[in-house]
């Protein structure tokens, strides 16, 4: 009897926009949830009978189910915050964490360190990410995100790189005194070099010219900083030379002795390289220092050394690296926040708690770098903002408002008729 049907099919279009009133209040409910991603209800009709078999056409619908409810992976709007540990993704991925319930994936980069000082979210599941070598270099390990540095080591210089111009036009008579280094040499600077321990040393670099085109210089320290040395002097450590051509370039470069032995404790024999540039005999344009008819001058000293240092601050860039910041003003990566990608996002399961697993629908995850593979860009200080629209969700809910209602309608139109047919009798 077709009366009895229309009581079900209104009964089915009862579920399912009962169903989407709750998706959608729940919508709402969520609109200040970080990272949070809209869900939409997917309806399909349902066919009882064909009058006419597989000929089609004369079909007779029975009302509708709910088919899917499909989450809207749309980039949420990005706010600024206060708290450095804030991390939201523009663009494709989810970050890793790590629980009880084991391997999750999430939008929401609210993260904060806890007293083991890990990486963790609201809920103590565990950031994933890549971890960095004792020099910083990231490997592909992945793990838990942690400071677990909170002391840098002081490391002793290997290295002195030194940017300058001599002076083509000065006396190659001055004969270099060592007892009186300041006052018979063409040119002096320094340079602070570090030992095994992490002291401090001022080196002081001589040079004067030996011939046209040839310069010789000196490295030395102060006697009472070196073993054997004498308090007042300075004591020589370590000397080379230096060759031009005939356009003031850097020929060649070479060392005859570098051999430091700082005195209270410090590592005996030390050996230390200066650098001048690339000169041409390696293939380099020897411009870095030159020979030129100016004043000289020592443009730019580095060297690779530092004292010891505690931690100062964290910070985290666009690539997702979390570094450390200590107070010899070194910094150190620690590790790299981990993305993954999926092929099919909207397939994931919800757990609740803004975190997602990977299901049969989504794929498995590919786990990457920021920034590569498709992924977004990680930023800092930062957290994705619920992509609910308040006006459009009100529209939803009164359209699903008045289906309802329609649909009441029919149940209880269905019912006035059911009543007219039990009245026939009585007339």
């Amino acid at each position: 009897m077709g009366i009895l049907s229309s009581l079900y099919t209104g009964i089915t279009g009862l579920q399912g926009n009962g169903e989407a009133l709750s998706i959608y209040g729940d919508n709402i409910a969520n609109a200040n949830t970080t990272g949070f991603k809209t869900s939409r209800p997917e309806f399909q009709d349902v066919i009882a009978k064909s009058l006419k078999g597989m000929l089609g056409g004369n079909q007779i619908g029975r009302g509708t189910r709910l088919a899917a409810v499909n989450p809207i992976f749309t980039q949420g709007s990005i706010i600024q915050t206060e708290s450095p540990t804030d991390l939201s993704i523009t663009g494709d991925g989810f970050f890793v964490i790590h629980g009880q319930e084991g391997r999750s994936f999430t939008r929401n980069g609210a993260f904060h360190f806890d007293k083991d000082g890990k990486l963790i979210n609201t809920d103590g599941y565990h950031v994933q990410g890549f971890q960095a070598d004792e020099d910083g270099r990231v490997t592909s390990k992945m793990g838990d995100i942690s400071v677990d540095r909170t002391v840098l080591d002081a490391r002793r210089t290997t290295d002195v790189s030194l940017f300058m111009n001599l002076d083509i036009r000065a006396d190659k008579s001055l004969q270099f005194n060592p007892e009186k280094p300041d006052q018979t040499t063409h040119f002096a600077t320094g340079v602070t070099v570090f030992d095994s321990a992490g002291n401090g040393h001022v080196v002081t670099m001589y040079f004067n010219k030996e011939d046209d085109g040839v310069w010789r210089w000196r490295a030395m320290a102060k006697g009472e900083e070196v073993t054997g040395g004498k308090k007042g002097m300075m004591s020589e450590q370590a000397t080379g030379r230096l060759i031009f051509d005939v356009d003031g370039r850097l020929k060649e470069q070479i060392t005859d002795r570098s051999n430091f032995n700082f005195n209270k404790g410090a590592l005996p024999d030390q050996k230390i390289e200066f650098k001048f540039g690339t000169d041409k005999s390696n293939g380099g344009s020897g411009t870095e220092v030159t020979q030129y008819g100016v004043n000289s001058e020592a443009y730019k000293t580095l060297q690779d050394g530092y004292t010891g240092g505690t931690l100062a601050g964290l910070t985290i860039n666009d690539d997702g690296v979390l570094a450390a910041m200590y107070t010899n003003g070194q910094s150190l990566n620690l590790a790299q926040v981990a993305l993954a990608k999926f092929e099919n996002p909207e397939g994931l399961f919800k757990m609740g708690q803004n975190r997602f697993r990977e299901s049969r629908l989504s794929g498995q995850p590919t786990i990457g770098a920021p920034l590569a593979g498709g992924r977004g860009s990680v930023a800092a200080k930062t957290i994705e903002a619920s992509t609910t629209d308040i006006a459009n969700e009100f529209i939803n809910l009164m359209t699903a408002q008045r289906a309802f209602q329609a649909n009441s309608r029919i149940i209880s139109t269905s019912d006035e008729m059911m009543q007219e047919v039990l009245n026939i009798k009585q007339r």
